[in-house]
Order: C-alpha cells, then structure tokens, then sequence
C-alpha cells in the first residue's frame, strides 16, 4: 500500500474544522482534476459520494463512502469499487499552536490571522493500492498501458494533496496565508 499523510493548523476550533470538512461536495473547488463531487446520502455514516475525476485525455468517476464518524475528530472514507484506497480526516486541538506562541517555532515562514482565538491541527491520511487498478475501469487510448497511467498519477496524489489542503485552510480562515505543511508520509516511487 502507498500512502499520502499530511497536516497543518488552521486557525479555527476543532468543530468548525469537521463540520467543513463533512462537506465532501466542496472539494471541487480546489483541485484542478475534480470536476463535481454528487452525495448519495445525508452526508453520516453510509453516504456514498461520486467524484468525477478528469486528467489528462481520461475521465472517471470514483464512488467513495463515509465508513465511520467521531465529531468533531475524525471522518473515515473508502473507495467502494475499482481501487484498494482508503483514509481519513483527522481534527486535534492544537493548543500550541495558539496566537501567543505563533508563529508556529518548527516554521519561522508560517502566518497566523490577526484574529486567531483557537486552532486545530488537520491531518489527511490516503492508503491506496495503484497495483489494485484494473485496466478495465479505464478507456485507455491506443498503445497507453495502465501502468503507464499509474506512474504517471502516483506524484499527482501528493501534490493534490497538498493543493486541497492549502485551499481549504484558505476557506476555513477566510483569507490566504503561506500554510506550512507537513509531509508524514508520500507515496513510494515518486
């Protein structure tokens, strides 16, 4: 299995971070390869999500299901079909990450908004197995293998990942800041 872990604070308390981050149907905004994310559900446990993907000359739509909840600290998902690919959004209190010591010490560039009274820190966890696509899930043109298009998407996943989670800082705090992030794990191979 490959995996992405990477988190941040954002400066907001812990509940604000998950009930955002609850609402799947918005990551469309803030990656270039997602076109719209369609809830089939009430948004807890069981609800399925399709997200409609598109790179390169290729076009997918995975379906993901919320597995299991623990507000306002934890949202676990997996991919239902197609992929071995499973993870989860993890929210903490980051009481030392608070305005009076901030900046952040391990990252002098890190900013904190003016008007910061609480912070979370927020994690991304992604395990998947690129070796569990099947080459039919995919209408691949002439003479392109599937593994061709799993070394080609394996870096995507880290820099995607880091993409969103910048973007929603960015959403959650109301203005854009440099976001230092922390890298925990990155796919093999890339």
């Amino acid at each position: 299995m490959d995996s992405v872990e990477l988190s941040t604070v954002v400066y907001v308390p812990p509940e604000e971070a998950y009930e955002f981050l609850l609402d799947f149907e918005g990551y469309a905004r803030y990656s270039e390869y997602l076109d719209r994310v369609e809830r089939h559900g009430e948004g807890e446990v069981g609800t399925e999500y399709d997200i409609h993907l598109q790179w390169w000359k290729l076009n997918y739509t995975v379906r993901s299901a919320v597995t299991d909840t623990d507000p306002p600290e934890r949202i676990d998902w997996r991919i239902v079909e197609d992929l071995h690919a499973h993870g989860a959004w993890v929210v903490e209190d980051a009481p030392e990450a608070s305005v009076d010591e901030a900046p952040n010490a391990a990252n002098d560039d890190a900013e904190t908004p003016d008007d910061a009274e609480a912070a979370s820190r927020v994690r991304l966890v992604i395990q998947f197995d690129p070796n569990s696509a099947s080459s039919d899930m995919l209408d691949l043109p002439a003479l392109v293998s599937l593994g061709w298009v799993v070394d080609k998407v394996r870096p995507l996943v880290l820099k995607e990942a880091e993409k969103v989670v910048a973007r929603i800082v960015e959403d959650l705090e109301g203005e854009r800041r440099e976001v230092n992030l922390t890298l925990h794990e990155s796919p093999d191979e890339i």
